[in-house]
């Protein structure tokens, strides 16, 4: 046999090899991060739910989903360990980041585009007449139909 045949099988088994070593990678990262949790962590289940850890089994995690409600959860179950500072800002709502010069405008001007700068300023399109957008039709029967019977709005035949 050629080496040339034996070419697509050697690839093969070498991608085959690649995937398998970053999986187990995977794999064993989030068994150290399960590992190092500690009683009064914050976590977030693989169905997403935020909990703090009360107890650590071999094989289970005691969970406090609210104040005095426990559940039981494989450590498995476990996706994420999170800082302290990311699970009260996303439990409680502590929004430590959120007060750093964040401005938020009282009126739609800031959607415009346009600020205070070039408003004085002209431009060609500024200075091009606006379309109307009334209709011709009514506009025109209004002003026949008064001049119909020669009266004018308001004016009755009563003498």
């Amino acid at each position: 046999m050629s080496i040339l045949t034996l070419l697509p099988f050697i690839v093969l088994i070498g991608a085959m090899f690649l995937m398998t070593r970053s999986a187990k990678k995977k794999q064993q990262a989030a068994a150290q991060m399960r590992d190092e949790m500690q009683p009064g962590t914050g976590v977030r289940t693989i169905g997403g739910m935020y909990a703090t850890v009360k107890e650590i089994g071999d094989e289970t995690v005691l969970l406090e989903v609210a104040p005095g409600v426990h559940a039981v959860y494989a450590k498995n179950a476990i996706g994420a360990v999170l800082p302290d500072s990311e699970y009260n800002r996303i439990v409680h709502g502590d929004d430590d980041e959120s007060d750093t010069d964040t401005v938020v405008p009282d009126d739609a001007s800031s959607l415009t585009g346009t600020t205070e700068a070039t408003e004085g300023t002209e431009t060609a399109e500024d200075a091009e007449p606006k379309a109307d957008l009334t209709k011709k039709s009514d506009t025109a029967e209004a002003a026949t139909e008064g001049q119909k019977d020669g009266k004018a709005d308001g004016e009755t035949d009563a003498k």
